[in-house]
């Protein structure tokens, strides 16, 4: 059975004090909270998550938020990305995320980064936390919640194509939203699919992508092929796909289908091109996008029963900052984590 978000909150009247909320618990600043993964993912609720996200997009397409651009230092392996911002519930931060393709399959993964919060109000820094969890999590989030404002009310058949990270955690998130009575896993790795199948009720393995997609509702791509995992010609009228792949020299999706679709993004920025925006996306009009907080503000995602609606994720800044003030918020009240004096 899906498992809704709990009910959206209202407007904070006193924002200020919300961004502030944290600073007279850590003795006026006088100390910073370091928060490692495993701290993390045990202090980091996905229903919980699922409403600050709402509430962050909202804020994000209403032009509360303060998001910069993504800047990328680049090495001949892989790049770390800079991504600061202000959200009003969350106060300031930025994420620093290194990501190495090369890495995948070893034990070091190809993603990692340091998530800070700073007080809002006085500039104060607050919190240190280890940011692989946030960032699978709130991906998989996000695309969660464009499953439930986007796809039919009638889907049934969850395809998820790869197996690693972000396989994982859209596993778990996509389902909170929607009841699927089959799940489909496929993979590059066909071990892996089976793997990650058999985590779950109602999901099997497919032999390939193809496969995989044919006739499903819902299609998570999850890769980070530079080449198309899923085609045109395999995606049946009135589904909803999700894309949070990313690849330097290519795409997970195929160029006709993107075209094509109805387009949901966090933000029209992420037509620029990459390391701000999403390779995908160069060339088209931001025009013919509608951002998830305005979806969630109540302006039309789907538009008729057999259109295509795709929702590409780039990653934002306002995503990692909601996240993290819920762990931070959490490791005030129970007292996670390890105390610095600064």
């Amino acid at each position: 059975m899906a498992r809704s978000s709990a009910k959206v909150r209202g407007d904070n009247p006193d924002r200020r004090s919300s961004a502030s909320r944290g600073l007279d618990r850590v003795g006026g600043g006088s100390s910073l909270v370091y928060l490692a993964a495993d701290w993390v993912a045990a202090l980091l609720e996905p229903d919980a998550l699922l409403e600050a996200l709402a509430d962050a997009f909202r804020a994000l397409s209403a032009g509360q938020a303060d998001v910069p651009a993504r800047i990328a230092a680049r090495s001949s392996s892989g790049m770390l990305a800079a991504m600061p911002g202000f959200l009003p519930e969350a106060g300031l931060g930025v994420k620093l995320v290194s990501v190495f393709p090369g890495n995948h399959g070893g034990p070091v993964p190809s993603h990692q980064g340091l998530i800070a919060l700073f007080d809002g109000a006085s500039g104060i820094p607050l919190a240190v936390l280890d940011c692989r969890v946030i960032t699978a999590q709130r991906t998989a989030a996000a695309s969660a919640l464009s499953v439930r404002e986007c796809a039919s009310p009638r889907v049934k058949v969850l395809a998820i194509l790869g197996a690693g990270v972000q396989g994982h955690s859209h596993l778990e998130f996509v389902p909170r939203v929607r009841d699927f009575t089959e799940i489909r896993v496929a993979s590059r790795n066909p071990s892996q699919a089976q793997r990650l199948a058999d985590a779950v009720p109602h999901a099997h393995a497919a032999p390939s992508f193809a496969e995989a997609a044919r006739g499903a509702d819902v299609i998570c791509c999850c890769t980070d092929s530079p080449e198309p995992v899923l085609r045109q010609e395999w995606v049946r009228p009135g589904a909803h796909i999700t894309s949070v792949g990313f690849s330097a020299t290519g795409s997970e999706l195929e160029p006709e289908l993107v075209r094509n679709a109805r387009l949901i993004v966090e933000t029209r920025a992420v037509f620029q091109p990459p390391p701000a925006g999403a390779a995908e996306l160069a060339g088209l009009d931001p025009a013919t996008a509608v951002e998830l907080g305005e979806v969630l503000g109540g302006a039309l995602g789907r538009r008729g029963q057999d259109e295509i609606t795709l929702y590409k994720s780039a990653g934002h800044a306002v995503e990692d900052l909601a996240a993290a003030r819920l762990v931070y918020q959490r490791a005030l009240a129970t007292g996670a984590g390890t105390r610095l004096p600064l």
